[in-house]
């Protein structure tokens, strides 16, 4: 298999697609909305490098300006954060809330989804099993129902959200 490295710019350019009539070329509306929508994410400076040269955490800050430059009214995520070291965990989280857009996202690490989202949806042997806010939801009787864990619900010491230490059930 063949890979092609675009630059970033062409990358996030190519949000622009839906805006264009046929095979037109990009305007200067979509290289304004393009500059703007790195910029949001604080990618500016890598516009000119490869895509694929790129670190983890600065590729998804570009898809996550090349859905921005969409102009969205919805973003789905699915699993934004994986493969990431913590510090982009957290970068690229804080961006997605910053979008001031409504945001759907497929998250495994119950500690993210506690700090980073209004509602959560809890789901097992697929079906939603608990909705509602972090708060409600994390209960300890649901974890160990739908994961098998022990948890230790703790407030976090500067947001006061809801995080979890974890034990095995049985040990």
């Amino acid at each position: 298999m063949a890979e092609f490295d675009f630059t970033v710019a062409e990358v996030v350019g190519m949000g622009r697609l839906p805006h264009r009539r046929g095979f037109g070329a990009p305007g200067p509306d979509d290289a304004a909305g393009c500059a703007e929508a790195l910029a949001r994410v604080g990618a500016g400076h890598l516009a000119g490098r490869g895509f694929l040269d790129l670190s983890g955490g600065e590729k998804q800050r570009v898809l996550i300006a090349r859905a921005l430059v969409q102009q969205p009214k919805v973003l789905v995520l699915d699993e934004p954060t994986n493969h990431l070291d913590i510090a982009h965990q957290l970068e690229v989280l804080a961006l997605v809330r910053a979008s001031g857009l409504t945001v759907l996202t497929a998250l495994h690490d119950l500690n993210l989804a506690a700090a980073h989202c209004d509602l959560l949806y809890v789901i097992a042997g697929g079906r939603i099993v608990a909705s509602g806010p972090p708060g409600d939801v994390l209960s300890t009787e649901l974890l160990a129902e739908v994961f098998g864990v022990r948890a230790h619900p703790v407030r976090h010491p500067v947001t006061g959200a809801v995080q979890l230490l974890f034990d095995r059930l049985h040990s």
